[in-house]
């Protein structure tokens, strides 16, 4: 690895874009739905990425009569997060097993629901070993670009924000690591590197040679 590990306690993973390479997926979900539901706003999909569930509804789906849509869109995503393929992202397993040997606390830190979870526990059953800790959006009372989700991380490892990196795709999340006082490093998965480095101490694509 690039990085001298020797001063960090800690590294805490989102997971859309940046433990698995879903993204895409999504952008064809949400293409389908905002074609549906907003046609007025071609390219919605790509202008949400990154977002909770939470903000979308509450920025899109709740003025002239789409609140009631939430609840089917709400079970439409759960049917297709059930049926996604979990790949992960180029690299990733070899660089957090590398991690762990050297005594790094690993976290993943997603917006993601447990209903969400239980899918990817039952297509990935090796994956809770990868993570000495997993939160999710119940563990939160803010989402990003809130530190609040990285803050209560460190805090179960009782590593302080200057020991902790923040791996990121989203701009929220990367805002979220900044705000939190973390070393962020972020992937340009879902968003060009161009885009997300003002946000970022270091863009990577993959793990490969990390």
């Amino acid at each position: 690895m690039k990085k001298d590990w020797s001063k960090l306690k800690a590294a805490l993973f989102d997971l859309d874009g940046v433990v698995f390479n879903t993204e895409p997926q999504y952008t064809v979900f949400w293409g389908e739905q905002c074609r549906e539901f907003h046609p007025e706003q071609p390219g919605l999909e790509h202008v949400i990425k990154g977002q909770t569930l939470t903000q979308i509804y509450d920025k899109y789906f709740t003025a002239d009569g789409l609140a009631e849509k939430q609840e089917l869109i709400t079970r439409r995503l759960d049917e297709f997060e059930a049926q996604m393929s979990y790949d992960y992202v180029e690299g990733f397993e070899d660089f957090i097993r590398c991690l762990r040997q050297k005594g790094i606390k690993t976290a993943v830190v997603t917006s993601s629901n447990m209903p969400k979870m239980q899918s990817v526990y039952r297509k990935r059953p090796e994956f809770k070993e990868l993570f000495d800790e997993i939160l999710t959006s119940e563990d939160f009372e803010r989402s990003k670009p809130d530190p609040d989700c990285y803050l209560k991380a460190a805090s179960r490892f009782g590593a302080q924000p200057e020991e902790c990196v923040v791996f990121e795709d989203s701009f929220n999340g990367l805002k979220s690591g900044r705000a939190a006082g973390m070393t962020v490093v972020g992937l340009a998965t879902t968003n060009s590197a161009e885009a997300i480095s003002p946000l970022c101490d270091e863009v990577i694509e993959n793990y490969i040679n990390y």
